[in-house]
This record gives structure tokens, C-alpha cells and sequence, in this order.
């Protein structure tokens, strides 16, 4: 029997705030290990919560750039739980009320993994809906040792926002093109650096499996705290195997939590799956209902970017680049933005995206930090476009320019590139080249037009490699053929 896998995906997004989301603790990764701690974020007794009107903010934002409906009026909610890395034994979260819910994110070619880009059964244009988006407050880290364990609380209690799927996802593949596409929004939005090395951005997969055509799910397992896109996508391969394998040997799936080992390459049970109703959720008695229509959703509109898809776009009418060159520039915002600092005032704005696309990127692949300014690759083009060096000499400069940090101009001074455009030098230079070899003349006038190389590659020899082959190739076509 040939089975189908569902899938929905659990996000949570620590949101770039300077405070936590209930306190006024410093919102900081890395810092010195319970030192960004007060007695609101501990859970003392008698403390009260106060919300972080920026995460609220941020978090409206995110649902207007995946087309959320916003609520105009939400609460907070306990959910209540004992895990030693939450303080209170209950987390402010909301349930029933939260601040988005609806709209989508929208998957592109250049979300997908590079391995299926040229697959033609794979639909790179899907939309995978958005049950809900809500705010809540992090939990503290846990350190694991040999024989003891350690909490650090500096993370409890920052904002932490859950972005929830629906079970729109139907491979591994598009598990991580909406997790790529999603992220590339919030950076897009600064609502989150979403770094997931960080722990900035973290993913549950609920998976089941159920034979093809059948429209009733299966019985859903869940994946815990996955933290890197390429590791959700193997987890799910390994998953979806193993429910196959269970179920084709007469097996049942139970629900329930387990984790991924990515070394082993394997799941492994870690609980047997809690139910809503086993949370005791109850709206927050400390935290008065919040209203979203009283200015913080004007201040979230105004702060909504130009998305990576329109972007996407208008780097074609704008610049002359081509979907895919659009595509990858865009990225990452900090990249695009680059491009079109160089590409702005460049008369050849497409040699400006094949310079960093072909060149750069061949050299390193951290498009977020490039080392030299915007305009040493405005200058390059201008020195290509105006046949004052050669595109092989250009790879030189190129080279350079990225390991010297010298501005391209004065790199062809120094290594003397710059190609002769004197007609008269060059002139001289071809009638010798024609006296030299007979032969090539005679085979060119003869109708092999491929001898004209060798005159080209005398004069070239003549030059020292500075005379610009283009004007070469007019100058010896014209004397051979007149």
C-alpha cells in the first residue's frame, strides 16, 4: 500500500525586543548565565506581569505580513505545567483568544532545497496555511552534564511567539521551504533575527501518515525542539519511514512526543503525548484583556516591509536581472540591499548581480557580511562596461579587490591593466599581426573565420594583454575583408 504523509509545523520565534515579555529584564543572548533575572520573571510570590507593548507590536506585525486576521481584542492565558525550566510551574501564554489567526506563508523555488529545484512534480508555488499565531513567554535553558544539570533563567520569560500550521505540508521538501520562506520573512520584518543556531527559532513537527487518498488523519506523533531547517527535513524522512514501517508490519502509531538523534539519523520516544485539557488552561488573573485596535495595529501596519516576493519582482523591472539572479539576492535583505547600493547609480546593473553572484559568492558564501564597500563593485563594472579592462583582466582585479580591500581603479594602476583603446597603437599592432602570418589571413580570406584568433592572440601578445579585444576584433575584420 502507498502511503501519504501530513504534516504541521509548531514555530516559536524569539522576538527582538530589549526586554522580556513580562519584566523589564534585558532581552539578551549570550549573556552571563542568571544575571538578566528579577523577581517577576522567578515567579515570587505577590509580583505582577506587565506585557511588553514591542512584542505585542511585533507580533501583530508578523500576522500582517502572513495576511493574519488580526484580533481586535485578546487575553492571556496559564498554561499550567511543572518542568524545572519554567519558574512559575505555569507559562503565560494564550489559548482561545490569540492575537492572529488565518492567512499563510507563500513557498517559492528558491525556498526549496537546491537537490529539487529542477524537480517538475513539485509545486513551488503552494501556500501553506496559518491556524494561528500567539504570544507567550519562554522558558529558561537547560544544561545537561554528566552527572548533574543546570538552569539558566536569563531566557525565561522573554517573548517567544508560536506560529502554528496548518497540515498543509506534505513532504520533507516543503517542510523546508516554508521553514526557509518563513524565516526570510521575519528577518525581512527585524521582528527576529530567527537565528536557529541561537535557539532564536525553534520547530515541533506533528507527522502521521495515511494511505494515499484517504481523507481521515492518522495518528499524529510529535517531534520536539528541532533546530536547524536541514535537520527538520532528515527527521521527517526517518519519521515517515518508520510509521510506514510500523503500520505495513500490522503495527499502530501511538501519540506521542519523541526527539530526533541526528547523529544516529533516528527517533526516539520521549513521552506519551499531553492533551490540551491535561494544561488546565484559564485566562491570566494578573493580565487584563489587551486591545490591539487602539493604536499598536496602526503601529504594526506602518512597520509591515517590502516582502521577499515583491521584492523579488521589482528587482527584475528595476534592476534587469533574471527570476532566478532576483531570487537569490533576495535572499537575504541585508544581500539585496547591497546589490542595490551598488547597482543603483551602475550603468550595467546586471554585471553588478553576475559579479556577486558568479564571483563573490565562488569566494564566500556569508552574503549577510560582505567585507568591502557597495561601490568597489560599481567601480568594476564601470571599468568592465567601459573597456578599460577585459573580462579576464576583471577576474584579477576581482580577486584582489577582495583580498587587499584596495578599490578596483587603484589596483589597475598598480598592476598596469588598463587596456590600450588608441586606435593608432592598436591599428599598427594588427598590420603587423597580418604581416606575420600568412597563413591565418589566407585560411581566414578562405572562409575559416576561426584563423582570425590567431591575429587576435599576436596582438594580444603584442600588447602585453592590454589591448581591448573587442575593438581588435572591428580593427582586423575591417583590414581583412576591404
Amino acid at each position: 500500500m502507498e502511503y501519504e504523509a501530513v504534516i504541521g509545523l509548531e514555530v516559536h520565534v524569539q522576538l527582538k525586543t530589549n526586554s522580556k515579555m513580562f519584566c523589564s529584564c534585558k532581552n539578551e543572548y549570550g549573556g552571563t548565565q542568571n544575571s538578566h533575572v528579577c523577581p517577576v520573571c522567578l515567579g515570587m510570590p505577590g509580583v505582577l506581569p506587565v506585557p511588553n507593548q514591542e512584542a505585542v507590536t511585533k507580533t501583530i506585525q508578523t500576522g500582517l505580513m502572513l495576511g493574519c486576521h488580526i484580533a481586535p481584542r485578546c487575553k492571556f492565558d496559564r498554561k499550567n505545567y511543572f518542568y524545572p525550566d519554567q519558574p512559575k510551574n505555569y507559562q503565560i501564554s494564550q489559548f482561545d483568544q490569540p492575537l492572529c489567526e488565518g492567512g499563510g506563508v507563500p513557498l517559492n523555488l528558491f525556498a526549496f532545497p537546491k537537490d529539487v529545484q529542477n524537480d517538475p512534480h513539485v509545486n513551488f508555488n503552494k501556500v501553506i496555511r496559518l491556524t494561528r499565531i500567539h504570544l507567550e513567554e519562554d522558558v529558561a535553558k537547560s544544561f545537561h552534564y554528566d552527572t548533574s544539570s543546570g538552569i539558566d533563567f536569563n531566557r525565561a520569560g522573554t517573548p517567544l511567539m508560536e506560529i502554528v500550521s496548518e497540515a498543509d505540508i506534505a513532504t520533507p521538501e516543503e517542510a523546508f521551504a516554508y521553514l526557509t520562506a518563513l524565516r526570510q520573512i521575519l528577518v525581512y520584518g527585524g521582528v527576529s533575527d530567527a537565528d536557529m543556531e541561537k535557539g532564536q527559532m525553534r520547530c515541533d513537527v506533528n507527522i502521521s501518515i495515511r494511505p494515499k487518498g484517504q481523507i481521515e488523519f492518522g495518528t499524529k506523533c510529535e517531534l520536539k525542539n528541532l533546530n536547524t531547517i536541514s535537520g527538520v527535513r532528515r527527521s521527517l524522512h526517518s519519521e515517515i519511514a518508520r510509521q510506514i514501517e510500523v503500520v505495513s508490519a500490522g503495527g499502530e502509531i501511538r501519540q506521542e512526543t519523541r526527539r530526533w538523534d541526528d547523529a544516529k539519523g533516528q527517533t526516539f520516544l520521549m513521552r506519551i503525548k499531553e492533551k490540551a485539557h491535561d494544561y488546565r488552561y484559564f485566562p491570566d488573573p494578573d493580565l487584563l484583556p489587551l486591545r490591539t485596535d487602539q493604536g499598536l495595529f496602526a503601529e504594526a501596519q506602518r512597520r509591515v516591509p517590502e516582502l521577499p516576493q515583491a521584492k523579488i519582482k521589482r528587482l527584475q523591472s528595476d534592476y534587469g536581472v533574471t527570476e532566478y539572479q532576483a531570487g537569490v539576492l533576495a535572499s537575504e535583505i541585508a544581500f539585496a540591499n547591497y546589490f542595490e547600493s551598488a547597482a543603483q547609480p551602475a550603468k550595467n546593473k546586471v554585471l553588478i548581480a553576475n559579479f556577486l553572484l558568479n564571483d563573490y559568492l565562488a569566494t564566500s558564501p556569508d552574503v549577510t557580511a560582505i567585507p568591502i564597500p557597495p561601490h568597489y563593485f560599481t567601480e568594476i563594472s564601470e571599468l568592465v562596461d567601459s573597456a578599460k579592462i577585459n573580462s579576464k583582466q576583471a577576474k584579477e582585479v576581482f580577486a584582489e579587490m577582495i583580498a587587499s580591500n584596495k578599490a578596483p581603479a587603484v589596483i589597475v594602476k598598480e598592476k598596469g591593466l588598463e587596456q590600450v583603446t588608441d586606435l593608432g597603437a592598436l591599428e599598427k599592432w594588427c598590420d603587423e599581426a597580418i604581416v606575420a602570418n600568412d597563413k591565418s589571413v589566407a585560411d581566414y580570406k578562405s572562409g575559416k573565420l576561426g584563423a582570425i584568433n590567431a591575429l587576435k592572440g599576436y596582438v594580444m601578445k603584442m600588447s602585453k594583454g592590454k589591448a581591448n579585444p573587442s575593438v581588435i576584433d572591428e580593427i582586423l575584420i575591417k583590414k581583412l575583408t576591404s
